[in-house]
């Protein structure tokens, strides 16, 4: 079992130089002290792994700034803020995946299946609040069955996703006949498309998953396992880590934010779409990726996950806006993320040349 979640604080670290030895003799001149050398404090050193990411975020924002009159509009913010809230949430569950080394494509199937099932049981008269909490439920079920598969059955994560992807996608088909389920209720609704002092409340949302999830992985026992079995499994199991269960749970966990953004994005909508989410599981690894995750596991946090959403649906939004073909800014993604891709590549052979 995963002990007790406890707060976890950073472990204050001292320096220690050493000075030259004394000379021999009562007339020695005393130890010199090394004086620390000074360095420039770089972005990498504030934000880690992101800085990539966030360079990359800044100069977008500034060249759709100076291009678009339209960019900086309230219209258009808040319409980027809806777009890129379902993907930041699902891209968070995906990178805790991601951290242990392993890989969920089924979240797109789980969004779509979550978001019909919620959508068929509003409109067959059930209360909002039970309706979406049995959609969440049924997202974290299929997730720990992934983290079943992955453990129990010995599958490689990519397999047991993969079928995972099929089966969720043709029940959502069988279910709805492949129809759209229509005639949400309005409260529903307002769930996603409604604002909070001006602030949509799916940027809200979006924020507190992001939050919940970097306070999970920075200052919990649970967070430190993660990264443990990421970086070397045997061991974490050598030291006492609960692998097993780690893995069950952040498959779980990747599985309850695709049932979250499945009923969000039905709510958002306004009808249960069979065919919801379909690619959505490419766009939240490419994010998490963007955002400074190795797919090695190990490397990555919740921040830059949001932030690869975030420069994803920055990137989408401003084609719009200068009427830039879609295709290309397919192949500009796809240059994106093995660029990131190279670029973690490259600092791991120094690391390892240098250490």
């Amino acid at each position: 079992m995963i002990p007790k979640l406890i707060w976890r604080e950073p472990i204050p670290t001292t320096t220690i130089t050493s000075g030259a030895s004394a000379a021999s003799g009562t007339g020695g001149a005393a130890p010199a002290v090394a004086q620390p050398r000074r360095r420039v404090v770089t972005l990498g050193d504030i934000t880690g792994r992101e800085s990539g990411g966030l360079v990359v975020l800044l100069v977008a924002v500034g060249i759709l700034t100076l291009t678009s009159d339209e960019f900086l509009t309230a219209g258009n913010l808040s319409n980027l803020a809806r777009q890129v809230a379902i993907f930041g949430i699902i891209a968070v569950g995906e990178l805790l995946v991601i951290l242990t080394a392993g890989i969920d494509l089924s979240v797109g199937s789980v969004l779509g299946l979550s978001g019909c099932v919620t959508a068929l049981l509003l409109v067959r008269g059930m209360p909002i609040l039970v309706a979406l909490l049995l959609g969440v439920a049924l997202g974290t079920v299929l997730g720990a069955i992934n983290g079943l598969l992955v453990t129990r059955a010995k599958l490689p994560p990519f397999i047991a996703t993969l079928g995972m992807l099929g089966i969720a996608r043709g029940a959502t088909l069988v279910i709805t006949d492949a129809k759209t389920v229509q005639g949400l209720p309005t409260g529903f609704q307002t769930i996603a498309n409604g604002t909070v002092l001006g602030i949509p409340n799916l940027l809200i949302i979006a924020v507190l998953v992001t939050v919940v999830a970097w306070f999970l992985l920075t200052r919990t026992v649970f967070g430190r396992y993660v990264y443990a079995v990421g970086s070397n499994p045997e061991s974490a199991r050598l030291a006492g880590v609960p692998v097993r269960t780690v893995t069950i749970s952040v498959y779980a966990i990747s599985g309850l934010l695709a049932g979250l953004g499945g009923i969000l994005l039905t709510s958002r909508l306004g009808a249960g779409i069979p065919t919801a989410g379909t690619g959505f599981e490419l766009n939240a690894i490419a994010a998490c990726v963007i955002g400074g995750a190795s797919l090695f596991g190990a490397k990555g946090s919740a921040i830059g996950a949001a932030t690869g959403a975030l420069i994803m649906g920055v990137l989408n939004n401003g084609g719009n806006l200068l009427a830039i073909n879609a295709f290309y800014l397919q192949i500009g993604i796809g240059v994106l993320i093995l660029v990131a891709v190279g670029f973690d590549q490259l600092n791991a052979r120094r690391a390892a040349s240098s250490g």
